[in-house]
């Protein structure tokens, strides 16, 4: 999956992301809405980590939402007021 997919259904993901990264938070996640960079940025600042080591984490992340059909194919479907 590519980063553009998911910051389209970036609030499908949201939850995800916070199981993934617990120190992020919902205020967190919608700041960022979807930017990769500023992702990365939080994720670096929460954890102490070197943004490559991120980077490979948030490829791990994506890999995973690819392999998981019932998540791809629930962001597929928008209903009103989603």
């Amino acid at each position: 999956m590519n980063w553009e997919q998911i910051e389209g259904r970036w609030k499908q993901y949201s939850g995800q992301l916070k199981e993934k990264w617990g120190k992020l938070t919902d205020n967190d996640l919608q700041k960022i809405a979807g930017k990769r960079e500023q992702l990365v940025g939080l994720i670096q600042e929460r954890y102490g980590i070197a943004k490559e080591e991120v980077e490979r984490q948030i490829e791990d992340f994506t890999r995973t939402l690819k392999a998981d059909p019932d998540i791809a194919s629930r962001g597929k479907t928008h209903g009103a007021g989603q």
